[in-house]
């Protein structure tokens, strides 16, 4: 009876996740981030991918090969977004939280607005490619 009981808790907490169905019938869609960004955040797709990707350039930089290659795994079309960011930067590195920032301004958002694309760029991955890539990212963010 416990093992039912914690089972459905389970659902139950997960069914009330704002965003958590969302994300599980966009995960497999390369667009699936950007529409869920646009949809929770009222940003555009182009803020949207430029968003993404500069926080995708943050942590290839910060990141090991490897590492980072788990985050890009559990973004479909993370190459699409990096490329974004390549053209919103112009080549040039992120650096920082500061950087990130300043990528944010050049997309016509407030800086404020990567603390709100944090939270939902993290919990995607960590719903399609697992906590420690969720880790790996919000750690990379930081």
């Amino acid at each position: 009876m416990y093992r039912l009981f914690a089972f459905a808790a389970c659902l139950l907490a997960v069914a009330c996740m704002p965003g958590c169905s969302e994300m599980k019938s966009m995960a497999g869609n390369s667009s699936g981030l950007t529409s869920l960004l646009t949809k929770q955040l009222g940003v555009t797709d182009t803020q949207a991918s430029g968003g993404v990707g500069s926080m995708l350039k943050l942590a290839q930089e910060k990141l090991s090969a490897g590492d980072f290659d788990q985050i890009a795994k559990a973004i479909p079309g993370s190459d699409k977004y990096l490329a974004s960011a390549k053209q919103l930067l112009g080549g040039a590195n992120v650096g920082d939280k500061a950087g990130l920032q300043s990528a944010f301004s050049k997309l016509g958002m407030s800086p404020s607005m990567v603390d709100k694309f944090t939270p939902i760029v993290t919990q995607f991955v960590g719903g399609t490619g697992g906590e420690q890539a969720k880790n790996l990212l919000a750690g990379a963010l930081k």
